[in-house]
């Protein structure tokens, strides 16, 4: 059986049954708490909860919860340049995912090996803005699958699918229209 990698990324910072409840298995939740230390228990719940739905599970910045829990996956923010990771065992279909914002942090996931790359903003208007032409700028300089973050709504879901980007992550999006 071939591995398919999620399209849509839904970033959860606490596991609510109620919040995630609908979430389809088209969507993949990024879960990331970075105000507080991971709570193992909590990980566990969600880690049931995904199986339970056929839901993929991906965490972010820390690789040894992702694989203790045996998680789909791990995520590396474009503020993490380590590549530590790199000398652990994974096992087969796990699945390196990381963001970035510039040239630079573009160059360092690829050095991490992640396979799929997030670019943002794409058109959230923060520190971190770059716009449809920088955007498409910044993807052309990798071979690596882009999703497009930051500002995703449904009225530019179409610019998107034009802008030929593997997929798409958000939360407020996923929050407001509910997890499709």
């Amino acid at each position: 059986m071939h591995y398919k990698v999620p399209k849509k990324y839904y970033f959860l910072n606490k596991f609510k049954k109620s919040e995630i409840n609908n979430i389809k298995n088209n969507i993949a939740i990024i879960y990331r708490n970075y105000n507080k230390k991971y709570c193992l228990s909590e990980i566990i719940k969600l880690r049931k909860f995904c199986n339970n739905k056929n839901i993929k599970l991906i965490i972010a910045n820390n690789f040894k919860i992702a694989l203790k829990v045996r998680a789909d996956g791990a995520y590396i923010p474009s503020f993490n340049k380590d590549i530590k990771h790199l000398s652990y065992q994974l096992r087969q279909n796990f699945i390196v995912l990381g963001s970035a914002h510039n040239i630079k942090e573009l160059r360092i996931k690829e050095k991490q090996k992640v396979s799929v790359v997030f670019i943002s903003s794409i058109f959230k208007k923060n520190k971190n803005y770059l716009g449809k032409f920088r955007f498409m700028n910044l993807k052309k300089m990798t071979k690596r699958k882009v999703v497009a973050l930051g500002g995703i709504k449904k009225e530019n879901i179409k610019i998107v699918k034009v802008l030929n980007c593997f997929g798409y992550a958000g939360i407020s999006f996923f929050k407001k229209k509910g997890p499709d």
